[in-house]
């Protein structure tokens, strides 16, 4: 089978149940894929590759017992910051090196299910940006074009992804962290509601926080959701009961979805555009009516809120952590934790009216419509390795601003109990594919994947070789 480390994780279980496929040929062909890659890449911080085809070997001799569990045998990359017990913690940082003492539950729950970690994916120091470059584990590139980069935080994950270095990965989202890598790299992304997925406290206190899969296809996607959410005795916020999500969607004819190619209050680069209003268009050929709307938001306001919940949690956060230490951070992390300086108390109360006024238009516009479609981010790409990255992009020959300015996958994060799929919406003049961002109402995931499925249908991406990266 050629170009066997691109299967798809339901395509590859499928073939294990007829004997038709190994679980160790696949991960022998992941792993060639990424010794052929990484050197170029550079998404994977740590490898287990041995340990890999081990337990690959006992994969085997599940589906020939009849014992085989949703992932057995899968290969998953799992996103460093994600504590593993026994191994180090670095957060992407000089600063921190520990081990942990326990596994977090998202991790458990794949390695319960027989998904096999064979690496694991790089992130920017503490996962604090729309790139992913540090000085602990040097630059993540984007595979459809090195020069630029895969985005971040979970770059790592998305650019393993779009290399065929890996069949399924985990993702973070405070800001659009699974959402911009499943952009840049050309791969579906899914950020949970809030409370869908257990995150580790305190971060699961944060309704900005989300753990979500990453993957190359829609029912990738739902297959990994199905197995890291549900109730966690361990998370508070967790919802009960667990949402089960199908694997196979029927389509959409007859439904109504919105598009906004610019949330009414960003700037965005005409291919992203373009490419936007193409994928939504799509969608009426799988039966749908789609209107094009928008919103009466205001940027600042968006930018306002997202700094002042960043500053007075995570920067905060960070800062305690580095105390003393600030020589061996990153200039971005430095930036990052300087934002909020000055501050005051009120702002806190600020910020939250600042969120709660943003969500009243989009509840009512989607109380009319079954998904908003929109870009994740205004730009067509950022250059790999630059500390700087947004405030040397360009919208349309002008500059973009700063990460606030481009990154359109924030007010989701706000709203945080909207589900959003991120899908491909085709490819920009560099190289480098756009994304699609599908939202759906609160607490509706099944609305967001039905419609990612229907547009998978009418438009498959990365379904050719020609539409993979050159490597």
């Amino acid at each position: 089978m050629s170009d066997l480390h691109y299967l798809s994780a339901t395509e590859a279980v499928a073939l294990f149940q007829t004997r038709d496929l190994s679980p160790v040929e696949l991960m022998a062909a992941v792993i060639a894929r990424a010794e052929a890659v990484e050197p170029t890449i550079n998404a994977f911080s740590e490898t287990f590759f041995d340990q890999a085809m081990e337990r690959a070997r006992e994969a085997e001799r599940a589906y020939l017992r009849g014992e085989a569990r949703p992932l057995e045998g899968i290969p998953v990359a799992i996103k460093e910051e994600m504590r593993i017990a026994g191994h180090r913690m670095r957060l992407g940082s000089l600063v921190v090196d520990e081990i942990a003492d326990d596994t977090a539950t998202v991790v458990q729950r794949i390695f319960d299910a027989g998904g096999i970690m064979h690496a694991r994916t790089t992130t920017p120091e503490f996962s604090s940006q729309i790139f992913t470059h540090s000085r602990l584990w040097g630059v993540t590139r984007n595979p459809w074009n090195p020069d630029l980069t895969p985005g971040g935080s979970s770059g790592g994950s998305g650019a393993a992804l779009a290399a065929g270095s890996t069949t399924l990965a985990t993702g973070s989202d405070i800001g659009g962290s699974i959402r911009i890598p499943a952009t840049f790299c050309g791969v579906v992304g899914f950020k949970p509601p809030y409370g869908r997925v257990p995150q580790d406290p305190v971060d699961n206190l944060d309704t900005y926080c989300h753990n979500g899969p990453l993957a190359r296809t829609v029912d990738d996607a739902a297959l990994l959701e199905n197995v890291i959410a549900g109730p966690d005795p361990r998370d508070i916020a967790t919802l009960r009961p667990k949402l089960e999500l199908p694997l196979s969607y029927e389509g959409i004819e007859g439904w109504r979805v919105a598009v906004s190619p610019d949330l009414g209050c960003y700037d965005v680069d005409d291919e992203v555009r373009a490419n936007t209003l193409a994928a939504a268009a799509a969608l009426r050929e799988a039966g749908a009516t789609v209107v094009e709307v928008s919103l009466p938001w205001r940027r600042d306001d968006i930018r306002r809120a997202a700094l002042i919940h960043y500053a007075v949690g995570m920067a905060d956060w960070v800062a305690t952590i580095a105390a003393g230490r600030t020589d061996d951070l990153n200039p971005y992390v430095l930036a990052f934790t300087s934002e909020g300086e000055g501050l005051e108390l009120d702002a806190v109360a600020e910020g939250v009216a600042l969120e709660a006024g943003l969500y009243p238009p989009l509840g009512e516009l989607l109380e009319g419509v079954d998904a908003l479609l929109c870009p994740t981010m205004a730009v067509t790409g950022l250059l790999a390795g630059d500390d700087e990255a947004a405030s040397h992009a360009e919208i349309n020959g002008l500059p973009a601003g700063d990460g606030y300015d481009i990154t359109m996958a924030i007010p989701f994060n706000i709203m945080s109990r909207c589900p959003v799929v991120n899908v491909p919406s085709g490819f920009a003049s560099n190289g480098i594919p756009t994304g699609l961002q599908i939202v759906a109402r609160t607490f509706d995931d099944e609305r967001a994947f039905r419609v990612a499925a229907a547009l998978e249908r009418v438009r498959p991406w990365l379904d050719s070789p020609e539409r993979r990266p050159k490597m």
